[in-house]
């Protein structure tokens, strides 16, 4: 075989970081290790895998051709790297999820996933839909679990579980005493919602097609909990998950709003890679989704 594991792996690391001196980082080596081990890969096939753009690398046709391949051997070899060492459980699976589903979906899930298999490791990293979208494509974390909706043709997207907006108020507000809300109502109320990126804002913007250039959005958080806070102090109306509003519900620290007449269903996502290597762990996490 005319290349090394390293190469590969010092390949991959230069393309997720885009950095002979972050890859080095990530591999405990000197930039000149990283770069040597580079070249000498490009040289022995005679190929460019990356384009030199002022101090950043970026993947050249060759390079993003092969790097999906690349990946899968790396996994392969990591998988083989387990066995032989008796440790089969001992790999760690990469999963990403989005603030709504980090917080009130994946940890349960985590929790089941290693009490049927002890050993297993799962590391979870918490992000909005466009963050976690972006790391998957640059194969950062083997899967994502997103809110919002995709179109990217590297990546599939698989819907495992139903999700709803509910628009919601302090009790002492004025519109938290009406029976359903009108367009009207949703146009005269100030708003504290996600921010731009999040699936939450996505479903909220599609949900107020129509009249959304017309409300007041007063604030933009990336945090559902501070958003929860902001709206019991009487700053507006909140949208965001039924998950994430159950408890404030039935303590009536917040108080829904029926908005009957628009539509803030959704669906909770898988998305993988289609290039990804589907090892055991990460097939008995997707099994475990279904």
């Amino acid at each position: 075989m005319r290349y090394t594991l390293r190469q590969l792996e010092v390949f991959l690391a230069v393309a997720r970081t885009g950095s002979v001196s972050r890859a080095g980082d990530e591999l405990a080596m000197s930039q000149s290790a990283v770069s040597g081990s580079l070249a000498d890969l490009e040289r022995q096939f005679d190929v460019r895998l990356f384009d030199r753009v002022g101090r950043r690398l970026r993947l050249s046709d060759v390079g993003r051709a092969l790097r999906a391949r690349a990946e899968g051997v790396w996994d392969r070899a990591r998988e083989l790297e387990n066995a032989l060492v008796s440790q089969p459980d001992g790999a760690c699976l990469r999963v990403g999820a989005t603030l709504t589903i980090g917080n009130y979906v994946a940890v349960p899930l985590m929790a089941r996933f290693m009490r049927e298999k002890p050993g297993s490791l799962v590391r979870l990293d918490i992000a909005n839909t466009e963050e976690i979208v972006r790391r998957v494509a640059n194969f950062e974390i083997d899967v994502g679990l997103i809110e919002g909706e995709l179109a990217h043709s590297e990546l599939a997207v698989s819907p495992f579980r139903d999700d709803e907006l509910v628009v919601f108020a302090s009790p002492t507000h004025p519109l938290a005493k009406k029976r359903a809300l009108t367009d009207a109502d949703l146009k005269s109320a100030s708003w504290i919602v996600r921010e731009h990126g999040s699936g939450t804002r996505q479903a909220f913007d599609r949900a107020m097609t129509g009249i959304l250039p017309e409300l007041h959005l007063t604030l933009e958080l990336q945090h559902t909990e501070v958003i929860k806070r902001a709206v019991e102090t009487g700053l507006g109306l909140g949208c965001v998950s039924r998950l994430a509003l159950a408890d404030a519900f039935r303590a009536k620290t917040l108080k829904p709003c029926p908005v009957p007449h628009r539509d803030f269903r959704r669906l909770f996502s898988t998305v993988l890679h289609r290039q990804k290597h589907i090892g055991t762990e990460l097939r008995r996490w997707l099994a475990l989704l279904r």
